[in-house]
């Protein structure tokens, strides 16, 4: 004799529906982020506010002030940081909704003639429509922008290049990591013909700030560079031309961009190098010996005269080069302790016998487990050359 299972009750499979419903709802709200992911990014979003708005508070408390009248005065402050980034319109769109918000509850009400209909105004509820009405062009500004610069990043993806190019007797492996949607760090290794025999360029720079204009200035050092490049002449001429070209675009020195430039001869196994006031790179003989590449001059965009020198080096079986902006040893944890040059050293010794990409990785991911979930301050660019037998 079979028996076949009762179909659910009516409450239940509705209780199954509307608890798939909210959990959708949760899923696309969150998009699969765990409790713990949420609050991490809500942190790092919430630090990147407040510095956002604290570059225009003074909290210095002037003697003579009790600690009543000071919170006043910074959260006073504060008020005008957050409404100033606002557009006028929209200032005083939010001050309707804050004062309708922070009228008493209940409203004002008005009683018509017998026979009329009487009527209540909800100022809380029209404030929090107002509030409502802001949030969304706010955010529909959010979303224009965040198009445009996905665009940016998009073409500055195409500006650098994927993976080096095969160089005899050297492994090379980039990274770069940028703390906005786009960056302004370059980073390229590129051939160039030359009268000694094929030779390569490797260069690394960094423009003065972040994101879109720090980006825009990047685009155009890496277009003076591939220009200048095909003309013949030496390294400290390429460099010295990149710099009067660049004066003619950094506001009078106040976007210059400090750069790592190096021309590398495979048949001789030399470096020549120029140092426009970059973080000198670390040059680790197979000995274990360190020595530091910091022959050049001042950074690109700042004196149009500046005289640039260079300096020849013999890469031998074994070396290793490392060529990094500040945001790897600058980029800081929630404690604000920078990485340092120590301890990329110690990374750099213990993975002498690994491959640069492998090393790269390694360094990258300690990177990230000493900042945690601290927000990134800049941007981050490495790049490893190893010399080979």
């Amino acid at each position: 004799m079979s028996t076949t299972t009762p179909p659910p009750p009516v409450a239940a499979r509705r209780r199954e529906r509307f608890s798939g419903r909210v959990n959708r709802f949760w899923q696309r709200v969150t998009e699969g982020m765990e409790l713990n992911q949420l609050w991490g990014q809500f942190r790092t979003e919430a630090r990147s506010s407040y510095r956002l708005y604290s570059k225009d508070i003074d909290a210095t408390r002037v003697a003579g002030v009790n600690r009543g009248r000071h919170a006043f005065n910074v959260a006073g402050q504060f008020f005008w940081a957050v409404i100033e980034k606002l557009s006028p319109a929209r200032r005083v769109l939010l001050l309707v909704a804050l004062v309708l918000i922070f009228l008493p509850s209940g409203g004002i009400g008005w009683e018509g003639r017998a026979g009329h209909t009487s009527f209540n105004i909800e100022f809380h509820f029209w404030g929090g429509l107002l509030m409502f009405a802001l949030l969304v062009l706010e955010v529909g500004d959010r979303v224009v922008m965040k198009r445009d610069l996905q665009i940016a990043k998009e073409i500055q993806t195409w500006l650098l290049p994927a993976n080096p190019p095969p160089v005899f007797g050297l492994e090379i492996a980039f990274a770069t990591r940028p703390a906005n949607t786009v960056a302004g760090d370059y980073y390229d290794v590129f051939s160039r013909p030359s009268s000694a025999g094929e030779t390569f360029l490797m260069a690394v720079a960094d423009v003065a700030g972040k994101s879109v204009p720090a980006a825009m200035l990047m685009a155009t050092f890496q277009a003076s560079m591939k220009t200048l490049c095909a003309t013949p002449g030496s390294l400290t001429e390429l460099v010295s031309r990149m710099n009067q070209y660049a004066c003619s675009n950094s506001q009078n020195g106040r976007r210059f961009t400090t750069a790592f430039i190096a021309e590398y001869t495979p048949a001789r196994r030399t470096l020549t190098y120029v140092n426009a006031g970059h973080n000198n790179p670390i040059l680790r003989r197979q000995t274990g010996a360190i020595e530091r590449l910091a022959t050049g001059g001042v950074p690109l965009g700042i004196m149009e005269a500046a005289p640039y020198f260079s300096e020849t080096v013999t890469l031998n079986p074994g070396d290793w080069l490392v060529i990094f902006t500040d945001g790897v040893i600058e980029a800081e944890n929630n404690a604000q302790q920078e990485y340092g040059e120590e301890r990329l050293m110690v990374m750099l010794h213990s993975g002498v016998a690994l491959a640069p990409q492998m090393l790269l990785q390694n360094v990258m991911a300690d990177l990230d487990r000493f900042t945690g979930d601290a927000p990134q301050h800049d941007d981050v660019t490495l790049l490893l050359v190893k010399c080979g037998g």
